[in-house]
Order: C-alpha cells, then structure tokens, then sequence
C-alpha cells in the first residue's frame, strides 16, 4: 500500500512536470495501470518513469497516451 501511495504521487508529479500542464484525477487514473504494467522496475523514480512512459508511447493505453499528447498541445 506505501508503494502505491508513493507511486501516486510520482505520478503526479510527472503529469504535471509542466506548469502549463494542469493535471486532473481523471488524468492520473489514466496513467497509473500504464505506469504499473510497463514501468514498474522505474517506480517510484518520477523521472525515469517519466521516461519510460514516454518511450513506450505506443503502448501507453488511449486514455493515458491522450494525457500525454494533451500536455504537449499546451506546450505548443
């Protein structure tokens, strides 16, 4: 439980690394299973997490990948 607890807040962190990036419940939810089912070995390190989420975007699911692409628009 003090796993998830810390992962969710590494998450967090990582959705909202950019300050034009405003990140919603709605949005970690999205990234969480992702981040547990591709990037385990990386948690709960927010920037190698970060980096891997972002290496296996085509294999993020739909909702996460969208988060993602969400926060880069907003960037642009």
């Amino acid at each position: 439980m003090t796993k998830l607890v810390a992962f969710a807040l590494v998450l967090t962190a990582i959705v909202l690394g950019k300050p034009a990036f405003a990140q919603t419940p709605e949005d970690e939810q999205a990234c969480t299973p992702d981040a547990f089912r591709l990037c385990e070995e990386a948690i709960p390190d927010r920037e190698r997490v970060k980096a891997c989420l972002i290496a296996n975007m085509r294999r993020l699911s739909p909702e996460c990948r969208q988060v993602f692409q969400r926060g880069r628009r907003s960037r642009n």
